[in-house]
């Protein structure tokens, strides 16, 4: 049985992953997190939100979930940190791909990715772990993509190419 999920985030990222895995992802929302000088109301969506400070004790690893749905901000080391600190708490951090996007078979994803619709990921590409792939982009074979990095809305990357980590792909590139 799939684990409740948590979403690190309260804001346009994390509005979107709750959407996202609600609808398409068979996923159960229960709470969002943010660290607590973050935190500015109790509830988002609906769901309370919680300081990351006391999640072990509220929403153990051993019984939820977690994705961090943060930006690139800083050149993605802020969701870089906090997939950093929620793996080291012991969190499984599912990943969401659409069921709107043509990704080979043997395409292989890393954990905490958000892939949203209309992609096309084609054989033997590898896209490392955290990373978001926004809607509409191409990824050609044998591509590989480095962890913690953003790729936002009608990118081409084209085949055998090899993007680094923490790298940010603006629309239309």
């Amino acid at each position: 049985m799939t684990k409740p999920l948590i979403i690190f985030g309260n804001g346009e990222i994390g509005e979107v992953a709750q959407y996202y895995f609600s609808r398409d992802g068979n996923r159960s929302v229960k709470a969002f997190l943010a660290d607590g000088d973050y935190i500015k109301e109790e509830k988002f969506c609906g769901l309370p939100v919680i300081a990351f400070e006391d999640v072990v004790s509220r929403y153990p690893p051993d019984c939820f979930d977690m994705f961090v749905a943060l930006s690139y901000s800083k050149l993605n080391q802020v969701r870089q940190l906090k997939y950093r600190e929620a793996k080291k708490l012991g969190y499984t951090l599912p990943s969401y791909i659409s069921s709107r996007s043509v990704c080979a078979e043997n395409a292989v994803f890393g954990d905490n990715c958000f892939v949203l619709e209309n992609q096309t990921v084609q054989p033997f590409c590898r896209i490392g772990s955290n990373v978001t792939l926004w809607s509409g982009n191409h990824i050609g074979h044998h591509s590989v993509i480095g962890d913690h990095t953003f790729i936002s809305s009608h990118v081409v990357i084209s085949g055998m190419c090899k993007i680094g980590e923490r790298c940010f792909f603006g629309v239309n590139a």
